[in-house]
């Protein structure tokens, strides 16, 4: 995949919500998804018996992480099973029929997460969130908004060009350059004259690297340059 590809996937999956339309199970090791929208019903059942249901048919979930494989996409559930605890140690029970209390408030108790590894079989390739959420709606059904979109649309104007030319700008913060860039390949810190400065680095050489320099929670500088080959200093330029 390029990182175009890659960095839309993750702007387009990272935080969405989702109602649930089948049990989701809790397990440690992600459910299997096939792209041609099957799974192992009875294998997620036994999961769920197991070890708790992460949800049940309407209850919400937040997609909290995306890794991004080369023949799978695996998404994280409300933070994923935490160690410790019972899955039933916090279950909650609906009075007068009100059903279950939604899940995806931030508050990810052990009983709440798991994991959905989408199995392509193949080298993933061309593939958009749009797709992966597709695949998924046999399971889950995500919101017809981006909540991506709908934080974007809050932004002043120049912050969302910056956001669509995949640019970071001065004045940005972290979300911001994230949802613009997606997350850097690497990071460093430093103080200098008793100010601690972030160095975010996007791309590798050879070809197009990026440096964004964050003071507090601000960018307060962006660089690109085209590395040879060889390494590019990790000092701040």
């Amino acid at each position: 995949m390029t990182e175009d590809e890659k960095i839309e996937l993750l702007r387009g999956l990272s935080s969405e919500y989702a109602k649930a339309k089948d049990l989701l199970p809790r397990s440690k090791k992600a459910l299997i998804f096939n792209s041609d929208g099957t799974w192992d019903k009875q294998r997620w059942r036994d999961a769920a018996n197991a070890a708790g249901p992460a949800a049940r048919l309407g209850d919400q979930v937040k997609v909290t992480k995306v890794i991004i494989g080369t023949d799978n996409i695996v998404l994280e559930l409300n933070g994923g099973v935490k160690s410790g605890g019972h899955w039933y140690d916090h279950v909650q029970v609906g009075m007068g029929g009100g059903g279950t209390t939604p899940i995806g408030n931030g508050d990810y108790s052990a009983s709440t997460g798991t994991s959905i590894e989408v199995q392509f079989h193949k080298p993933l390739a061309g593939i958009t969130s749009a797709d992966i959420k597709k695949i998924l709606a046999p399971i889950l059904e995500f919101d017809t908004r981006s909540a991506t979109k709908l934080y974007s649309e809050t932004l002043p104007p120049e912050v969302q060009k910056a956001i669509t030319e995949k640019k970071a700008r001065e004045g940005m913060d972290r979300a911001q350059v994230l949802l613009a860039l997606g997350h850097p390949d690497t990071k460093y810190r430093e103080t200098k004259d008793g100010i601690e400065l972030e160095d975010w680095i996007f791309g590798k050489p050879p070809g197009r690297v990026t440096f964004v320099t964050f003071e507090g929670s601000k960018v307060v500088k962006v660089k690109e340059t085209y590395a040879g080959l060889g390494v590019v200093s990790p000092e701040k330029p």
